[in-house]
């Protein structure tokens, strides 16, 4: 496993994955800015992938493409898994993101945590792993920047091993 992104990170700080993506308005500054504003919910430098421009997955017809991304960080000790998803929710409120009337419509921001450490959650609000993290491919590529040889809970194989089995529909572009 790449030694820079271990489910614990050396100092015995759970590291969390999250995804970021967003297709209304200025979807590339919107994740740079979002990207930025996660830094104040870690006690570590966060770390992310290179951006990606994704075609819309399940999404309605007409929809715009994605831009994609997925950092990991330690989290700050106050928080939880649930506690960071309400942060997340939080963030995604204050760039524009309004309740879904449509599943998977445009949005400004989404945030979905990943994982948090090794840990594996299935209430009402959470599940961890995110239950489709290992299927999408605007997931598995940017986060095999950072962890190729990540094996997510719940999962037997690599992120990298996973990514070259998916099916090529879904087409990506780094954008920087």
């Amino acid at each position: 496993m790449n030694s820079e992104f271990r489910i614990q990170n050396s100092e015995s700080q759970t590291l969390a994955f999250v995804a970021l993506g967003g297709n209304l308005g200025d979807a590339q500054a919107t994740v740079r800015d979002a990207i930025e504003r996660l830094a104040t919910l870690a006690c570590s430098p966060v770390r992310s992938s290179s951006l990606w421009r994704s075609t819309p997955v399940d999404c309605p017809a007409g929809s715009p493409d994605f831009i994609n991304a997925v950092v990991a960080f330690a989290p700050l000790p106050r928080f939880t898994p649930e506690t960071l998803l309400v942060e997340l929710q939080t963030f995604e409120r204050e760039f524009g993101r309004v309740p879904k009337k449509v599943i998977n419509e445009a949005r400004p921001l989404d945030l979905d945590l990943l994982t948090w450490g090794g840990e594996v959650r299935n209430t009402p609000t959470l599940t961890l792993p995110h239950p489709r993290a290992h299927l999408r491919r605007f997931v598995l590529q940017p986060l095999s920047e950072l962890a190729p040889d990540l094996v997510l809970p719940r999962q037997t194989r690599t992120v990298t091993e996973l990514l070259t089995d998916l099916p090529l529909g879904e087409v990506l572009e780094r954008v920087r």
